[in-house]
């Protein structure tokens, strides 16, 4: 038998005659399967391509977020930087007027280290300054110990109104540290020595003023402190000025915080204008930037 063959018949639109076209059964299977295989693996890319349209806007999408994300945690970071930064500010400030009010109590600020929560447990902080829940943690019970020895404190200082107004808090006169308290070379001798007091170096004639309530003890001039100024302001607590170019007040007299006692000089054992400003708790030096709230 022969191959059956299918015609198909072309009648143009012009005058030319017509074509008659023949094809197989199996030359229109094959065309028809070349179709559907086509169509299909057509339908798979479009289908692919979608996809992939739809993943790249879901991962913009998610980029976008992220970036937003990043940005508001960089916002967290550098609040809570500023809060840890004020909150150890605040700390030193309770301190000092710890050391004022003479409290030595379980609420007394510790030094960093481990903290212990609620339960008693001791958790390692983490890396400072890092945004964590470990800092989270040690940050709220930091503030709650500030807290409690702040209300200590209140309680101090509502019983004893006179402590605080009695005790050098403030600078005495204005300008800037040049030497503190400790072993140094004698600008003299080269030698090490102990300096015992805060040089203060301001302009010359500069007011000096007194840092507490208390009263005159003593106005002396000597080759080592110059014109020089001692006050005792109660509670064991004594304060020095020296290299004076002026003395302005009296042995015995009483005086405020605040009040002028004298004017910044070099006289003395001095290189230059300053003041040397000295701080004794029964009569053992302290350092004054320990006690200076300002």
């Amino acid at each position: 038998m022969g191959k059956k063959h299918l015609s198909l018949i072309v009648i143009p639109h012009t005058k030319t005659s017509s074509r008659t076209l023949s094809f197989t059964k199996m030359t229109i299977k094959t065309a028809i399967w070349t179709g559907i295989v086509v169509g299909t693996l057509f339908l798979g890319v479009t289908v692919d391509y979608v996809r992939i349209q739809l993943t790249h806007q879901s991962y913009s999408a998610l980029k976008a977020e992220n970036l937003k994300q990043k940005t508001e945690l960089e916002k967290y970071q550098s609040q809570f930087t500023a809060l840890q930064n004020n909150v150890g500010k605040f700390e030193e400030y309770v301190g000092k007027i710890n050391l004022m009010a003479g409290i030595a109590s379980r609420d007394k600020l510790s030094s960093p280290g481990a903290v212990g929560d609620p339960r008693g447990e001791q958790t390692i902080p983490d890396s400072p300054g890092q945004l964590s829940l470990g800092n989270l943690q040690g940050m709220k019970l930091k503030t709650e110990d500030i807290q409690k020895n702040f209300d200590a404190l209140v309680k101090v200082f509502e019983t004893e109104t006179s402590l605080l107004a009695s005790t050098p808090s403030i600078w005495p006169t204005n300008g800037w540290p040049s030497s503190s308290v400790g072993w140094r070379l004698d600008p003299f001798t080269g030698k090490q020595t102990f300096h015992s007091g805060l040089d203060i170096a301001a302009a010359y004639g500069n007011p000096v003023i007194a840092p507490a309530d208390g009263y005159v003890t003593q106005t002396t001039d000597d080759k080592y402190y110059g014109n020089s100024i001692q006050i005792n302001h109660g509670g064991g607590i004594t304060t020095l000025y020296g290299h004076l170019s002026k003395i302005e007040v009296n042995p015995g007299q009483k005086v405020k915080r605040g009040d002028e006692i004298g004017k910044v000089g070099n006289t003395g054992r001095s290189l230059g204008s300053h003041l040397h400003y000295e701080i004794r708790v029964n009569d053992k030096i302290v350092n004054p930037l320990s006690y200076i709230l300002e």
